[in-house]
C-alpha cells in the first residue's frame, strides 16, 4: 500500500483540478512515498462519451495532468508543458464512481522529462495507460497572467493517508 506524503495544490478554474469549475473533474493530487502522483476523481455525466462511460479525451486530460505534476515531487517550482502524449485504451471506465490514476517520472534532463501513468478500474485493473514527454518551465514563462494565489492546497476531511493499488 502506498503512503501519501503530500497533497498537491489545486486551482480555482482548471478543468482537471479546479475546485470552482462547475463542469470540471475536481481531481485531487497526492504524492506517495514511492515518488509517484496519485489522482483521485469522480467523473460525472458531464464527462461521459458513451452513456455512463468516461470520455477518452477526459481520461487523457487526467493522465496528462498526473504525469505533468510528477515533476513537482522533486522540483516544486517546475511545471511541464506537454510535448507528446500517447495513450492505450484497454477497458472502459464508469462515470459516477471514484477512480484513481497513478503517474511517475521515468527519465529527465535539464530541459525535458518523460513519464508514464495509468488509470485503474474500480476493481484495480489498468484501464488506460499513457506515456508523455514535457518541456520543463517555470509557471511565469507559461503565462504572464498566472495568479500564484489561485493555487492553493484545499484539504478535505476525507483526504486519504494511504492509497491501495496493490
Amino acid at each position: 500500500m502506498k503512503k501519501i506524503v503530500n497533497k498537491q495544490s489545486s486551482s480555482k478554474n482548471c478543468f482537471v483540478c479546479g475546485v470552482e469549475n462547475d463542469l470540471g473533474l475536481h481531481a485531487s493530487f497526492f504524492e506517495t512515498d514511492e515518488n509517484e502522483v496519485v489522482a483521485l476523481f469522480t467523473p460525472t455525466s458531464n464527462h461521459q462519451g458513451y452513456p455512463v462511460r468516461l470520455h477518452g479525451g477526459v481520461a487523457a486530460s487526467i493522465l496528462d495532468e498526473a504525469i505533468g505534476r510528477a515533476i513537482q515531487i522533486d522540483a516544486p517550482d517546475t511545471w511541464g508543458v506537454t510535448a507528446e502524449l500517447s495513450l492505450s485504451y484497454k477497458k472502459p471506465l464508469p462515470c459516477g464512481t471514484e477512480l484513481k490514476a497513478l503517474a511517475r517520472i521515468t527519465k529527465q534532463n535539464r530541459l525535458l522529462y518523460e513519464g508514464t501513468g495509468e488509470i485503474y478500474t474500480p476493481e484495480g485493473e489498468v484501464a488506460i495507460s499513457a506515456k508523455a514527454k514535457y518541456v520543463k518551465m517555470s509557471v511565469d514563462k507559461i503565462s504572464d497572467e498566472f495568479d500564484h494565489e489561485d493555487l492553493q492546497v484545499y484539504l478535505e476531511i476525507n483526504d486519504p493517508t494511504h492509497i491501495d493499488l496493490d
